[in-house]
Order: structure tokens, then C-alpha cells, then sequence
């Protein structure tokens, strides 16, 4: 039996800019390399499917709704060696912590979200995880205004730019999200 190093592998960027792609990519490879991966996902995110991660262009992966990170814990199966972790923003801080005991104990773990929220701000615990990780890649989108790499995700409320006092996480409300690039990131004080 080969020995596992545990890692942590950060996965992030704008909305659109492909990362629950990438998460999903993975994923499929350590399943072809016969490894035995659980998917976790925050229980508020029901865009596409209750217990399926999705990106936006219809890729599917079966995965765990957890309302916190210490959930993760109890759900995990003892053959385990890979942990998928989508949306991360959404989680508490608490997913830090759980995040590196799994890799202390020899899990691969994945983690995919949005590093800035619509005001171009650190989005729950991405920041921490960023930094602990062994691996980071950020991804890009495409802005919508000038066809230029986008970092940033902008709300529009009404087909206008949300304003900054707007709550971060608005579950059911009618707004919409563009990429956009630093320059075309509009931010309403």
C-alpha cells in the first residue's frame, strides 16, 4: 500500500470563470485513477440540483448538501482519499479547520470558490484556505464589457450595479452576475 501525502488544492476565480469545471475535472481523474472521492457542497446552493454539483455549462458530480463544515467529518467514508469541497465561500469558518485535519491525515482535498464576493472583497474563508494550500489556481472569465480577463463578479440588481450594502449571500433574489475585469467592476458606495 503506497502512502499518501495530504495536500490541500485550491481552485478559484469570478463566477463563470470555470472552476467548478475544474473541480469536476478532478475529480473524474481521481475516480479513473480508482480512488475514492466524496463531493461536498453547501445545502444552500440549489441552482442546478440538490445533491449534484454543476457547472455552468450542464457538467454534473454527485455530491453531499451540508449546511457546516463540520459536517464533513461524519459523512466521510473510510476509504476516502479524496474530498471535494465546491462553493467554499458559502461555508463557516470552521472549513478551514476541517480542511487541514483531512489533509493532515493524508486526504487530497479540493476546494473550489469564489475568492472575492461582488464588491471585490475576500469571500468568507477562501483567503485562509488560499494561503494554507499547497496548490492555488485562479481562474479567469471573460468581461462582459470589453472581452479582457475578469476577476471580479458584478451583481446587477434591476440590470444595475448591487450596492455595497447590499447583504453578500442573497438566496432567491432576482439579481443577475457578469464577469468583469478590474477597470469595468462597478462598485455603488
Amino acid at each position: 500500500m503506497r502512502h499518501h501525502r495530504g495536500g490541500v488544492e485550491v481552485v478559484c476565480g469570478s463566477m463563470f470563470s470555470g472552476k467548478t469545471e475544474e473541480l469536476i475535472r478532478r475529480v473524474r481523474r481521481a475516480v479513473i485513477a480508482k480512488q475514492k472521492v466524496q463531493v461536498f457542497k453547501p445545502a444552500i446552493d440549489d441552482r442546478y440540483s440538490l445533491d449534484h454539483i454543476a457547472s455552468h455549462d450542464g457538467q454534473l458530480s454527485h455530491a453531499h448538501p451540508i449546511r457546516l463544515a463540520s459536517e464533513i467529518g461524519p459523512l466521510l467514508e473510510p476509504d476516502t482519499t479524496v474530498v471535494a469541497i465546491d462553493e467554499a465561500q458559502f461555508f463557516d469558518p470552521a472549513l478551514v479547520e476541517v480542511v487541514d485535519a483531512l489533509a493532515e491525515r493524508g486526504l487530497r482535498v479540493i476546494v473550489a470558490g469564489l475568492d472575492l464576493d461582488f464588491r471585490g472583497e475576500e469571500f468568507g474563508p477562501m483567503p485562509q484556505l488560499m494561503c494554507r494550500a499547497e496548490d492555488v489556481v485562479k481562474l479567469h472569465a471573460i468581461c462582459v464589457i470589453c472581452g479582457e480577463p475578469a476577476s471580479r463578479t458584478q451583481r446587477l440588481v434591476n440590470g444595475q450595479p448591487a450596492r455595497y450594502d447590499d447583504p453578500v449571500v442573497m438566496i432567491g433574489a432576482q439579481e443577475t452576475y457578469e464577469a468583469r475585469c478590474r477597470e469595468h467592476h462597478v462598485i455603488v458606495k
